[in-house]
């Protein structure tokens, strides 16, 4: 790889490849397998010898880890069947290989419209893997960076895991701004206007709002970088913290107070100058170490 290689840019593959040691790499189910959906043949619509998940094992800074990617270039990333099934089956490995932790670098709109239950069904599986893998105390790292965003059930899947690390060009959600304009019309979200789906739902919002726990920028070296300094971070005696049903109560109570303190904005900029950012305006022109070094600051 280059000195600056966006990350953005490379296809699921190539981004394993990038982020595990060089030549590690050991691919589960590959194209020459030929797993792919029952379903989108039946329906006459072209389907990847992957089902556009790529899932094996590798290391880390000599870390043995499992990790995955999402192909965003097939069916947006979709969550198939078998493209869930792959991604839970990488989850039980984990229970069974313990490795240092299990990377998923997400890009996805969603559950494909395709194959909604099963995609649904998946979704619901892997977020029970994800957690038993936790539960295990096995990190999950989530790195989001690619085109379409993190949407839909990976939105959910993605605040399962321990920690995120999103880029300043990423977006992550729930309901995509289409789903939202589409349900509520334009008055409510005009999903054309770029700059407001990117105060919404962008890396830099996330990281104010403390759903992301690294902001960083599109770069390759950066995501294994910030990969490598929260894998360390998990070694340090008591910096994970165990799933209790209390720690999910506090987490629901810190989700209460943000709707109180922020609830009646009607921005993106609104919230960030409620939350103390003395120039909201300007924080679509920060880089992603400036928005770091700001949130630095007010919490010290």
């Amino acid at each position: 790889m280059n000195a600056h290689t966006s990350f953005a840019e490379l296809s699921a593959r190539q981004r394993v490849q990038a982020m595990v040691d060089v030549g590690t790499f050991k691919e589960f189910l590959g194209p020459s397998q030929r797993v792919v959906s029952p379903h989108l043949a039946a329906l006459g619509v072209p389907y990847a010898f992957d089902d556009g998940a790529v899932i094996g094992s590798g290391t880390l800074n000599a870390n043995a880890v499992l990790i995955a990617a999402q192909e965003g270039e097939f069916m947006g990333g979709g969550v198939g069947e078998v493209h869930g099934a792959k991604l839970t089956g990488l989850f039980r490995r984990a229970l069974r290989d313990r490795p240092a932790a299990v990377l998923v670098l997400a890009e996805s709109g969603g559950v494909r419209l395709h194959e909604a239950n099963a995609g649904l069904i998946a979704v619901s599986e892997v977020m029970r893997a994800l957690l038993d893998v936790r539960a295990a105390g096995i990190p999950v790292l989530m790195l989001i960076g690619g085109a379409n965003g993190c949407f839909g059930g990976m939105g959910l899947i993605a605040g399962c895991a321990d920690f995120v690390v999103m880029s300043d060009a990423a977006r992550m959600s729930m309901s995509g701004p289409e789903v939202i304009e589409s349900s509520h019309g334009v008055e409510e979200f005009d999903a054309r206007d770029r700059a407001l789906v990117w105060r919404t739902t962008g890396g830099k919002h996330r990281y104010l709002m403390g759903d992301c726990d690294r902001l960083v920028e599109d770069d390759v070296a950066a995501f294994r970088s910030a990969a490598l300094d929260l894998l360390g971070q998990c070694k340090q005696p008591g910096a994970k913290q165990p799933m209790t049903l209390e720690s999910l109560r506090q987490a629901h109570a810190r989700l209460q107070e943000r709707i109180e303190n922020v609830g009646d904005c009607k921005d993106a900029t609104d919230i960030w100058q409620r939350l103390g950012v003395a120039h909201p305006e300007r924080v679509g022109d920060m880089e992603a170490a400036e928005i770091q070094a700001l949130v630095a600051r007010e919490q010290a």
